[in-house]
C-alpha cells in the first residue's frame, strides 16, 4: 500500500481520538499478551513481540526486576528512538517528539495495568496449556499489528517505534509494510544484543518473537485494508 509522503487530515478530531483510543488499548493488550504468555510456559520458548522483547530484556539488564521496569525501559528507549526518527527526517520536530512522548505515557500505563491484571493467569502445566499460550502469543502479535495500522492511519500521535516504522515505510520503501517492519527492527536487535552482553541471557525471545518478526508487518498491511477500511492515512509528514 502506498500513500503520499505529505497529506492532509480528512477526519475530525473527535473521530481521530476515538480511533486512537481503540488502537491504544488494542496495542497495549497485544504487547502484554505476548509477554504474559511467554512468562507462563516452561521451559520458556515463546518470547514476545520483537520490540517488546528487546525493551524488556534491556530494561531488566539495567534496571533489574521491579514493578515499574517495563514502564521506564519502554519510556527511555522510546525517547531515544524519537531522536533517531528526527535524524532520518533530517529535521528536529519538537512537536512530533512531544507527540511520541504523549503517546507513550498512556500506552505504558495501559501496559502496566494489563500486566498486573494478567499476571495471575495459571502457569502452563501440560501440552494443552502450552498450545493455548502459543495461540495467545500469536494473537497478541496480530493485535499489535492491527493497532499499529489504526493509529498510523490516524496519525494523531505515534509511539516513536511506530513512527520509525512509518518513516521507513513511506520515505524509503514505497509503502511496503513488511519490508519497513523488518528494517525498523534494527534498533531492537541492537538493544537485545546489548542486554545479552550484560546478562548473558535472552529471556523474552523465542518462536513468538520470530512469528512477530515474520508477520507483524503483514498484519499491519492487512489491517490497512480490512480494519476500518475507509480510514486513510492522515497528515503524513515525511520531512524533506
Amino acid at each position: 500500500m502506498t500513500a503520499p509522503v505529505n497529506s492532509k487530515r480528512t477526519i475530525s478530531l473527535a473521530q481521530s481520538l476515538g480511533y486512537f483510543t481503540i488502537s491504544l488499548v488494542i496495542n497495549s493488550l497485544g504487547n502484554v499478551l505476548t509477554l504474559i504468555s511467554s512468562d507462563h510456559v516452561h521451559p520458556s520458548f515463546l518470547g514476545s513481540a520483537y520490540w517488546t522483547a528487546a525493551d524488556a530484556d534491556l530494561g531488566h539488564a539495567f534496571l533489574g526486576n521491579n514493578a515499574w521496569v517495563l514502564f521506564w525501559a519502554f519510556f527511555g528507549l522510546g525517547v531515544f528512538i524519537s531522536f533517531l526518527n528526527a535524524l532520518l527526517l533530517k529535521k528536529l520536530d519538537w512537536k512530533r517528539i512531544g507527540g511520541n512522548i504523549a503517546f507513550m505515557l498512556p500506552f505504558l500505563l495501559f501496559i502496566q495495568w494489563f500486566a498486573n491484571l494478567f499476571e495471575s493467569l495459571p502457569q502452563a502445566t501440560s501440552w494443552v496449556g502450552n498450545i493455548l499460550y502459543v495461540l495467545l502469543n500469536f494473537f497478541g502479535v496480530f493485535l499489535i499489528g492491527t493497532a499499529i495500522s489504526i493509529y498510523q492511519r490516524v496519525n494523531l500521535v505515534l509511539h516513536s517505534q511506530d513512527d520509525l516504522f512509518q518513516i521507513i515505510r513511506f520515505k524509503y520503501v514505497h509503502g511496503n509494510a513488511t519490508v519497513a517492519m523488518w528494517l525498523s527492527y534494527l534498533p531492537p536487535t541492537v538493544f537485545g544484543l546489548i542486554a545479552f552482553l550484560v546478562t548473558g541471557r535472552i529471556d523474552n525471545i523465542g518462536i513468538g518473537t520470530i512469528f512477530a518478526f515474520l508477520f507483524q508487518g503483514s498484519f499491519t498491511g492487512w489491517a490497512d485494508k480490512h480494519v476500518f477500511p475507509k480510514l486513510k492515512h492522515q497528515a503524513l509528514d515525511m520531512g524533506n
